[in-house]
């Protein structure tokens, strides 16, 4: 079984090395699509959930995309003994299925709306969704009570030629807008760039598990968006008293400055870096120095880029407020583009 070594993103975000820190435990991570079939490499991780599609009832676990099945295994699958089968970046967190989309890989916002409800409800710690579209008042409500419920909500920013700019609620203030690299670690031809991006992961040939137990290859945002909720995963898991806001923080401050010095419309804050993420010193936010201080272990920054193809269109949603000094502290990720760069590029 070959797709252990396909999946060439692990070893260019140092997966391994971040796993010896964090494998996510402790964490829940809803995972709004298709639904998330109980394959062998992830059933072991895979909570019972629900449907939110009218006229549909279930418990998320039926998939007749796959696309669902393929973001829940880059978050969270454990693979099989011997290093075979697929591996997510946070192999022991715990996802919540929540059907949202159906088989056309489509979906409504207020049945997404309703899905963010319900993770909100269970007490997610990560909410991801690797889809984009337009907001409603519905959808935006509950994106503001998942803000404030302390989740970490990441999105797709979407997949060209079909979208033309970033869509919602990646374009929302607070949520990680997720934009993608190919295996060289440029910008993927297929990710749309945009003020809202604030950080990119591989997003060409990414492989993962897919329905009745098979595997798939997959280029687009969507993959990225899950690979970084299995980051979130172990920023968490790690700090476990961490605020959500302080989550994305980390991930944004310990990236690797891609493009143009400083953060751009194309990568963003520039490319996750597990290992620095979970490592590094990071001042915590309103007291931001020019760069982070990572020790000496820090692994090397990420090789090359990973995709999927199969992107399921719907919608993301987070960011959050951390309370702090009896205030709340709003994370904002839209800081200028002149801003100084939060790693030195390498």
């Amino acid at each position: 079984m070959r797709i252990r070594a396909d999946q060439w993103h692990l070893s260019y975000l140092n997966s391994g090395e971040a796993n010896a820190v964090s494998t996510g435990a402790g964490v829940v991570v809803a995972v709004l699509d298709t639904g998330v079939d109980p394959h062998p490499d992830l059933r072991t991780n895979l909570l019972r959930g629900v449907s939110t599609i009218p006229g549909n009832p279930g418990d998320g676990w039926s998939d007749e995309n796959s696309h669902g099945t393929g973001m829940a295994g880059l978050i969270a699958a454990h693979g099989q003994a011997g290093d075979k089968g697929a591996r997510g970046i946070a192999p022991t967190a715990r996802i919540l299925p929540i059907k949202s989309s159906g088989a056309d890989n489509t979906g409504q916002p207020e049945d997404l709306a309703r899905g963010i409800d319900v993770a909100v409800s269970l007490h997610a710690d990560v909410i991801s969704i690797s889809s984009s579209g337009t907001a409603t008042p519905e959808l935006i409500r509950s994106i503001k009570q998942a803000l404030l419920a302390n989740i970490v909500v990441v999105a797709a920013a979407g997949n060209r030629p079909e979208d033309a700019f970033v869509g919602y609620p990646a374009a929302e203030e607070g949520v990680i807008a997720v934009g993608g690299v190919d295996r060289t670690g440029a910008h993927a031809s297929v990710s749309v760039s945009g003020p809202e991006i604030d950080v990119v992961a591989p997003a060409v040939d990414i492989y993962s598990t897919s329905y009745g137990g098979k595997y798939s290859k997959g280029t687009g945002t969507s993959s990225a968006t899950a690979i970084v909720a299995g980051a979130a995963a172990l920023i968490r898991s790690k700090f476990p008293d961490l605020p959500a806001a302080e989550v994305a923080h980390r991930l944004t401050a310990t990236a690797v400055d891609k493009g143009p010095p400083g953060r751009d419309d194309q990568y963003g804050y520039g490319v996750i870096d597990l290992v620095a993420a979970l490592t590094a010193d990071v001042p915590p936010l309103g007291f931001e120095s020019t760069g982070v201080t990572a020790p000496a272990s820090t692994a090397a920054s990420p090789g090359t880029g990973g995709g999927d193809d199969s992107t399921a269109r719907g919608l993301a949603t987070l960011g959050a407020l951390l309370a702090a000094g009896g205030a709340y502290l709003v994370w904002r990720r839209r800081r200028r583009a002149d801003d100084p760069p939060p790693r030195i590029s390498r």
